[in-house]
């Protein structure tokens, strides 16, 4: 596993993937909440549910969530990560909640709860760290949990989409595509634009799919930042190791004054899919 010399930014989670560390994943949330409240409206949740979120991660859509299904609602949450479910349930502790919440360990590709329990789940940042076969193995899992006319709700990043300025729009793309050339993570970051495939795939119905752009322009906040330069040093790293063309040197240094998202004109932009389905 990659590693760099950002403290978290080089760490490995327990269950081995990168990219999960709480640091991590909450700068990002924090960075995104805008867009991502929207992603998570668009999955149609209602008052009185019952919602699981499937690889919650430290559970920053957990009071979202909540809020959704209400008072007469329930969510529960699950994540492969020991520590990011431990995070999950302290964050909704100290938040509190108008309906019950339950976070546990566990893997959303064998889910310990029984058939019919919820009425929708909600799985966001996760299917790209699944092979196609988990992929497919893990809808079924959401099918067997969710009710019949229940929802299942799937959101991921799209690797393809991501454009960084001043300097060649298609720098970071063609990096993933060219890395998704063998089987691994960067193909699974661009599968997420055929996500509407793999639900029908999996036998789900009325399937839905939809695209958000999210876009930083300078000057940009220093969270906003903070992330991005940092995600841009990683993935740098990776195409510097891995022998790629480009000028990835000047994304090395996060801090660096001449780093392209110090710039006047500097802009960034990530695009993240959402795919609902039906369970028939």
């Amino acid at each position: 596993m990659l590693t760099t010399d950002h403290g978290s930014w080089g760490y490995t989670a327990s269950t081995g993937l990168g990219f999960t560390h709480e640091d991590i994943v909450d700068a990002h949330f924090e960075a995104c909440a805008g867009p991502y409240r929207a992603t998570l409206d668009s999955a149609g949740i209602q008052p009185g549910w019952s919602v699981l979120d499937a690889g919650c991660g430290t559970g920053a859509f957990l009071p979202w969530l909540a809020e959704a299904v209400g008072p007469g609602g329930r969510v529960s949450a699950v994540d492969l990560a020991a520590e990011n479910a431990e995070r999950a349930a302290a964050r909704m502790r100290a938040h509190g909640s108008p309906c019950p919440v339950e976070v546990r360990q566990g893997d959303i590709r064998r889910l310990d709860h029984p058939d019919n329990s919820f009425d929708a789940v909600w799985c966001a940042n996760t299917t790209q760290y699944l092979s196609d076969e988990e992929l497919l193995q893990t809808l079924g899992e959401f099918q067997r949990v969710v009710r019949p006319g229940g929802t299942v709700a799937v959101k991921d990043l799209d690797a393809g989409l991501i454009v960084v300025r001043p300097g060649d729009p298609f720098l970071f793309p063609d990096f993933f595509r060219r890395a998704a050339r063998q089987p691994g993570y960067a193909r699974q970051l661009l599968r997420t634009g055929e996500l509407y495939r793999w639900l029908d795939r999996a036998g789900l119905t009325s399937v839905r799919q939809h695209s958000l752009l999210i876009e930083h322009f300078a000057p940009m906040p220093p969270q906003v930042l903070r992330f991005y330069t940092l995600a841009c040093a990683r993935v740098a790293r990776m195409a510097v190791d891995a022998g790629a063309d480009g000028p990835w040197q000047e994304f090395l240094d996060p801090e660096g004054a001449a780093h392209p998202l110090r710039g006047p004109h500097a802009y960034i932009r990530e695009g993240n899919t959402v795919a609902v389905g039906v369970v028939s």
